[in-house]
């Protein structure tokens, strides 16, 4: 992924199952900065921004995966990442 017009860092972010129907959209795009260097910023900024998608993001199941590895909310983020949110399934 480029960076953005404005020279700044972004990543993306992918929403998956009902995280993508909550948002109206499965990705979505954040620019890093000082105040967003982890997996846990992106879900804080993602929580300000978009209430309901940020309480479904905080259930104790939803898993985080950076670059499609599963990782911890303490993830340090890097330019071009890939972010992604996966709900709980059921069966």
């Amino acid at each position: 992924m480029a960076k953005a017009a404005t020279g700044k860092p972004m990543i993306k972010v992918l929403l998956f199952g009902r995280l993508g129907e909550l948002h109206s959209s499965s990705s979505l795009d954040i620019k890093l900065d000082d105040s967003i260097k982890t997996a846990g910023d992106v879900r804080k900024k993602i929580a300000t921004d978009f209430p309901d998608l940020g309480r479904a993001l905080d259930e104790p199941q939803t898993l985080v995966a950076l670059n499609q590895e599963i990782v911890d909310l303490s993830q340090g983020l890097a330019n071009g990442d890939e972010l992604a949110f996966l709900p709980p399934v059921t069966g």
